[in-house]
């Protein structure tokens, strides 16, 4: 709450104290009524900021200059990472290095700040809570086994009588002493746990409030600590003894009396790729074919084909060179035509999980939805374009836009029509993707990671369900002076990556850790645009110059 009022004081000028004041000054944070903002400017040693009170700190805080006192910084420093002002863009120190407007690294590390806050409050920070709370549990249980352990013994030893009670009592002992150890070894996890817990919780309040403030400085020192807080918390097994005997028989007393199963104490260290896999149980696993087998071609009668988008098994959406998106099914039949409403050619297809179909019109800015043929504009961008698109299992909408100047480039995921997150830069705020207008077909995996097949980059980009970059392709490692022309992208029931490599008309596919697996490569495509799935895992594949889809199977 600001100091100079509380929420029954009415707001009063910081000079003056007239009552309910029209201007606030950015620079000194105080309340200024006209007259008093007039004096207030004219106090040249300082660079005031006033604004509208309705308007208040909405302007950024600049910096001083450590070394021009009587100057503001508004410039960036890249390679420094250090605020600047106009004077020190004059010096020895940053001559050829990039600089940029403070603002635009400003709003950079606003976009990082908000990454790392969904990665830790919907991925990491869950789960950490998760495993915290099923310690109490395991405790619980250790105990009651080991109290159903210790009945045992005693009731086995009033059968043996004297024979056994010394035996009795060393086996107790041991349950007792392997009890104890477990369960210290449990507080330890717990503690462990616990503080982990914390110290996610502590980040998360202090990026909350980073994310809210306007002070360049403190946003510009933020360093992430997603790479120390992100490993996923241990996985803690503990087994539960078991008493085995046999029939007494006292010559041999010791032998047949049964032994005590120790408790091994582990913590198993997960892999840290485990925190971008999705909730679903995975599919069996698939073998590939010694070769891919062409099934069929569906000529969709374009004279160039660009995209193909599943409906079910058996029906396919396509888009071409013109303003008509057809519907065809496997017998080769059209079932459909729809013409774009405002006759301009879509740019991309997608089919929602209710069946509809999703295409974006980058000509009016818009991404518009077909429902029984009837077409109405789902969203609409102001400054941006979109280009191509996908929706997720989740329901939410995939979509990749460029700036009105093709300057820069950026994934946003809508629910509905509401934007709920963007997707530009790395942790070293760099951008992801390559800018201006060409295709960069976008997919989501079985592991909920967002593939983009960025074809003015030369590469395939992955990052995962938060935005946080998790590797990028560029194509095989074998021997070749081709260059890899990602255009389509599509996954499978194995979380595995198909890029078309248009120009060398081929399919790459990738495992969704990044390695190369094989090509698909022997069924005469001829530069292969557009990719889809089917839940079979037959891969479709829309060839450009010919107008057809075909269908192709490279599983057993």
């Amino acid at each position: 709450m600001d100091q100079n009022y509380s929420a029954q004081d009415i707001v009063r000028c910081y000079l003056c104290d007239t009552p309910v004041p029209e201007h606030y000054c950015d620079t000194c944070y105080t309340s200024l009524c006209t007259v008093c903002a007039e004096e207030h400017l004219s106090d040249k040693f300082k660079d005031h900021k006033v604004v509208p009170f309705r308007q208040r700190r909405s302007s950024p805080n600049y910096p001083k200059c450590p070394k021009h006192t009587k100057k503001r910084c508004e410039l960036h420093c890249e390679q420094c990472d250090v605020p600047i002002c106009t004077r020190c863009l004059s010096t020895r120190k940053h001559k050829e290095h990039k600089i940029i407007d403070i603002v635009a690294n400003f709003q950079r590390k606003k976009e990082i700040i908000q990454t790392e806050l969904l990665e830790l409050e919907k991925s990491i920070y869950p789960k950490y809570q998760e495993t915290a709370s099923t310690i109490p549990v395991r405790k619980a249980d250790l105990h009651e086994h080991s109290k159903k352990f210790t009945t045992d013994l005693i009731q086995r030893g009033e059968d043996l009588h004297r024979e056994v009670d010394a035996i009795i009592e060393k086996l107790k002992s041991e349950s007792d002493e392997n009890e104890a150890n477990c369960l210290a070894f449990l507080n330890d996890q717990e503690k462990e746990i616990n503080r982990g817990v914390s110290e996610i919780a502590r980040r998360i309040l202090d990026l909350k409030k980073l994310s809210k403030s306007n002070d360049v400085c403190l946003v510009a020192g933020c360093t992430s600590q997603i790479a120390e807080l992100s490993r996923p918390p241990p996985n803690l097994n503990v087994s539960i003894p078991h008493f085995s005997c046999q029939e007494i028989n006292t010559a041999q007393l010791s032998e047949l009396f049964g032994s005590l199963s120790l408790l091994p104490m582990t913590v198993d260290e997960p892999d840290n790729n485990t925190a971008s896999q999705g909730a679903e149980s995975s599919p069996p696993s698939r073998l590939f074919l010694d070769q891919p087998e062409f099934i069929r071609a569906i000529n969709t009668r374009f004279e160039l084909l660009y995209s193909v988008t599943c409906l079910s098994d058996d029906k396919i959406w396509t888009r071409g060179n013109n303003n008509i998106m057809k519907l065809h099914n496997h017998k080769k039949e059209l079932l459909e035509s729809i013409k774009t409403k405002s006759e301009n050619k879509p740019w991309d297809l997608a089919v929602t999980k209710t069946g509809d179909l999703l295409y974006t019109d980058p000509w009016d800015s818009s991404v518009n939805r077909v429902t029984n043929k009837e077409i109405q504009p789902l969203i609409r961008f102001r400054g941006w374009i979109p280009r191509n698109l996908c929706s997720t299992s989740s329901g939410d909408l995939l979509v990749v836009v460029n700036s009105d100047d093709n300057e820069e480039t950026k994934v946003v995921r809508f629910s509905g029509s509401t934007k709920i997150q963007n997707i530009q830069f790395n942790d070293k705020g760099q951008a992801l993707f390559a800018p201006q207008s060409y295709s960069k077909y976008i997919c989501e995996n079985r592991n909920m990671d967002i593939c983009v097949a960025d074809y003015l980059g030369r590469a395939v980009v992955v990052v995962n369900q938060a935005g946080r970059h998790r590797f990028t392709y560029t194509g095989s490692s074998f021997p070749s002076t081709e260059s890899f022309i990602p255009v389509g992208i599509a996954t499978d029931s194995q979380s595995r990556i198909l890029a078309a490599d248009c120009m060398n008309h081929r399919i790459h596919v990738i495992e969704n850790d990044g390695r190369f697996l094989r090509y698909i490569d022997n069924c005469d495509l001829f530069i292969p645009l557009g990719l889809c799935v089917d839940t079979k895992d037959n891969l479709l594949v829309a060839e450009r110059d010919s107008g057809k889809v075909k269908i192709i199977q490279y599983y057993i």
